[in-house]
């Protein structure tokens, strides 16, 4: 996060942060995921939530009207050919047949850490979100 580049966290309707406290040259703040960090002091802010809440209750109601959103169908991996997913093919309804799944690309899926363990703002989180 760098002062004058813009909103980058908390952009979602109905999300906001909490000001913890403010210190010498960093403020530590409350992400809505529980994520307790600290930010330049300099950084701007604007003090509210973000509108329109209520996004989450809509019915987009068809697919038709999905379309025109903009979002494509979501298909299953095990629906498609062995050439475009690690669990396409087989006769019927197959298991995985993989230790773990695996995304369509080949990487590991479901329950793998992804941040990098080196990242140099890991020192400027002070305690990490909730598991669930």
């Amino acid at each position: 996060l760098e002062p004058g580049r813009g909103g980058k966290i908390a952009r979602g309707a109905g999300t906001s942060i909490r000001v913890m406290g403010v210190e010498e040259k960093f403020a530590q703040i409350k992400l809505p995921s529980g994520e307790i960090r600290l930010i330049k002091k300099d950084c701007l802010c604007t003090i509210g939530q973000v509108s329109n809440k209520d996004r989450i209750h809509v019915k987009i109601g068809k697919a038709g009207r999905s379309r025109n959103l903009g979002i494509r169908p979501t298909v299953r991996g095990t629906a498609m050919n062995p050439n475009d997913h690690p669990h396409g093919g087989g006769e019927g309804n197959q298991p995985i047949g993989l230790r773990h799944p695996k995304t369509k690309w080949g990487k590991p899926a479901l329950g793998v850490k992804t941040r990098n363990k080196k990242h140099k703002t890991n020192k400027l989180i002070i305690q990490r979100r909730k598991r669930k």
